[in-house]
């Protein structure tokens, strides 16, 4: 074997991530040590509460109820997070690193918010931190960030990163369901919580794109800084044309830098329906990265549950044993550009989608389109199909050229205060 006997590990959290690690570590023990170069040893576990029937069986004394028992403990190495939320994850975490221990988290939250601070402490004590498993599960998505990318100046980041959002768009589109049988759909299926604000909100997806924007563009870009939509408002009347104008709907998350600027955004959009991303289905993820030098790479996979993401926790747990074991001293660093600004969304510039419910009688369509032309707004289509004799109403739809946000939502409360508009129905961003 190696220098070192073993490899001493404290894993705190035991649900499906922890579950799925820990059989992980015990199944493939031997595997893992040829590895490694040693044994890795699972000491400790952190769970909330002793007697809870689990769907991973651990021996009895491997289970703690006190984080003290994994941090004060000498003979762990390798501190795995897998709780889940801000706190007291993050409190762990930072006791972890002072205690001179190397940190394995998949916590998306706690790496937005607070990454570059918990890496510069990693870095003060000689320990690192490693988050793989934060963004998109199994995917390789943070090594290749730090590494494989690094001699590229990224220019734009797609990314379709929260799986729940993308089972219920999929349902949509293929079955024609609307947004609260689908949401249903996903929470029957365990794809969705019984809270799902979080994924379809699109704040999971902003925690994620954060982490990778301050990768990809080497300045801090926090949760904060993310503009994010949620798919609620979605109908299956969008679904139906946006495939009539050659579109998918998906709910992508995108980074872009151009002249020392950063836009970063989470929100539907319509892309083009011949586009790989176009093509995710169900619970998957795809995350696409335009590069200088690369070109256009993408990485594709599943994007959450408890063998991919456990997969991921595992990969950077091996990489820090073996370096433990032949007593290399390599921690993580972020090197950051502090000059770069974060562009608000209403100085984006892209193609809309609308949808109106009007008043059906001549005229209309010419009122809306001086409200657009005034503000510069072009458009480029228009599909006026839908009518109710009885209710006297309109469904009409635009489609503009490029314009600047701003335009667009001051044209947007313009238009809504027209007498012949009964109905904003939908307002949805366009991305070719």
């Amino acid at each position: 074997m190696g220098k070192r006997e073993s490899i001493g590990i404290g894993l705190m959290g035991l649900g499906v991530i922890g579950g799925g690690v820990a059989k992980a570590l015990m199944e493939r023990e031997e595997a893992i040590a040829s590895q490694v170069g040693c044994p890795l040893r699972l000491r400790k576990i952190l769970v909330r509460d002793l007697a809870k029937r689990r769907v991973v069986e651990v021996e009895p004394h491997l289970l703690t109820t006190d984080p003290r028992q994994i941090i004060d403990d000498p003979e762990i190495d390798i501190v795995i997070e897998v709780i889940g939320g801000e706190s007291p994850a993050l409190e762990l975490i930072k006791e972890a690193i002072l205690k001179g221990k190397h940190v394995v988290t998949a916590n998306k939250e706690v790496i937005s918010k607070h990454g570059p601070e918990l890496i510069s402490l990693a870095q003060t004590k000689g320990v690192d931190i490693l988050y793989e498993a934060s963004v998109g599960g199994g995917i390789p998505l943070i090594a290749p960030f730090k590494q494989d990318l690094l001699a590229n100046k990224i220019s734009a980041i797609y990314a379709i990163i929260n799986g729940t959002t993308n089972y219920i768009l999929t349902r949509m589109a293929s079955e024609g369901l609307d947004f609260s049988s689908a949401l249903k759909q996903a929470q029957k299926m365990g794809y969705a919580e019984p809270d799902p604000t979080n994924d379809i909100e699109g704040i999971d997806a902003a925690y994620k794109l954060a982490i990778l924007a301050t990768l990809a563009f080497h300045t801090v870009v926090r949760p904060q800084d993310v503009y994010h939509e949620g798919i609620s408002r979605l109908s299956s009347r969008d679904f139906r044309y946006a495939r009539e104008l050659g579109y998918a709907i998906k709910l992508l998350a995108i980074a872009k830098e151009k002249d020392a600027s950063i836009e970063v955004r989470v929100h539907p959009v319509f892309i083009p329906e011949d586009l790989l991303l176009a093509k995710v289905e169900g619970v998957y993820n795809a995350v696409q990265v335009e590069g200088d030098l690369v070109g256009r790479v993408m990485f594709y996979g599943q994007g959450a549950g408890a063998f991919p993401t456990s997969s991921a926790v595992i990969a950077d747990v091996i990489d820090l044993g073996q370096r433990i074991n032949l007593g290399v001293s390599i921690t993580s660093s972020l090197r950051l550009d502090p000059g770069k600004r974060i562009k608000p969304i209403s100085e984006i510039e892209t193609r809309y989608y609308l949808r109106l419910s009007t008043v059906d009688r001549p005229g209309v369509l010419a009122q809306i389109s001086k409200i657009l032309g005034d503000l510069q707004i072009s458009i480029s289509s228009v599909i006026q199909r839908e009518t109710d004799v009885a209710t006297g109403s309109a469904q009409i739809v635009l489609m503009s050229y490029p314009a600047q946000e701003w335009a667009m939502q001051r044209a947007l409360k313009e238009i809504e205060r027209l007498e012949v508009v009964k109905e904003i129905s939908n307002f949805i961003r366009v991305e070719d």
